[in-house]
């Protein structure tokens, strides 16, 4: 990424960490503002952002997909650990899984990571960041196949980002089964 890139990513994050401060004090004033940049520059300053190249386009259909299929997951989600929650002496058993990603990028893996703890009943545990793996807990495992299941909603979520936000080489890439996938069901 160029150099004017660079500063363009800190300009719009600079603005974004003041937004954020001017919403914890629910106050806008010029002090707070000040403030904002203030502590704003020196976050960024002290904690620098990794530069994260975005190779890709943004394409609306695939877009409104993930949207409505996130809203429609989250909602079922919710349902299920409700009535996992109030079934009166059922203990329900969670489970790890491993799943390598087919696009190893740090956008998809934040993005897919991102997506995939905002549903009830799963929380990323580790990002594996070399190898492209999430490691995930799930709740309510009754066998292999809530497993294997979970494995493939997680790549399902990978597929519909990187279709909505990947590059046509990322694109292509979802069609490449991972060699960890194939040895390790």
């Amino acid at each position: 990424m160029g150099r004017g890139g660079r500063w363009r990513d800190q300009a719009v994050a600079l603005g974004w960490l003041v937004v954020a401060w001017l919403l914890l004090w629910g106050d806008v004033s010029w002090g707070n503002l000040l403030t904002g940049l203030v502590v704003g520059a020196a976050v960024l300053f002290f904690f620098p952002l990794p530069s994260v190249t975005f190779g890709g386009r943004l394409r609306p259909g695939p877009l409104l997909v993930l949207a409505g299929t996130f809203v429609a997951e989250l909602i079922s989600a919710s349902v299920h650990v409700a009535a996992v929650a109030l079934r009166p002496g059922y203990r329900p058993r969670g489970g790890i899984i491993a799943v390598p990603l087919r696009v190893r990028t740090d956008l998809n893996l934040a993005l897919t990571a991102e997506v995939i703890s905002l549903v009830p009943g799963t929380l990323i545990l580790d990002v594996d960041r070399a190898r492209g793996v999430l490691y995930v807990h799930v709740l309510d495992v009754r066998g292999p196949e809530d497993l294997t299941g979970s494995r493939d909603r997680v790549l399902a979520v990978e597929r519909r980002i990187v279709r909505a936000v990947g590059s046509p080489t990322e694109v292509r890439r979802l069609d490449l089964e991972p060699v960890e996938r194939r040895n390790h069901p």
